[in-house]
């Protein structure tokens, strides 16, 4: 027969706050674990560009907060020239209207 399984937690609702993953332990159960949720890396200040930075290191708010300032920042030489370059169209366009 199938061992049945039942959540560790209060919240039985399969929210966000709430997803689990099956893990097996040393003693051969198998039982809830429940996953964090996925951090976001941020986005492009000049709000054209689609993408998220490179380099930056993706986490929630709160793990984000521990980290060194070398992986909140990214320390290149020609690294905002594009969105230098966008922001100056997007200026001229405004100035045009």
């Amino acid at each position: 027969m199938v061992q049945r399984l039942t959540y560790r937690h209060r919240l039985f609702y399969n929210t966000t706050s709430s997803k689990t993953r099956l893990s097996q332990t040393p003693g051969n159960r198998i039982v809830y674990l429940y996953t964090k949720k996925v951090g976001k890396a941020p986005k492009s200040a000049c709000g054209m560009c689609p993408g998220r930075l490179q380099g930056v290191c993706a986490m929630r708010p709160k793990v984000l907060k521990r980290l060194s300032k070398t992986k909140k920042h990214v320390s290149r030489c020609a690294f905002l020239i594009e969105e230098q370059k966008i922001i100056t169209k997007v200026l001229k366009a405004q100035k045009a209207k």
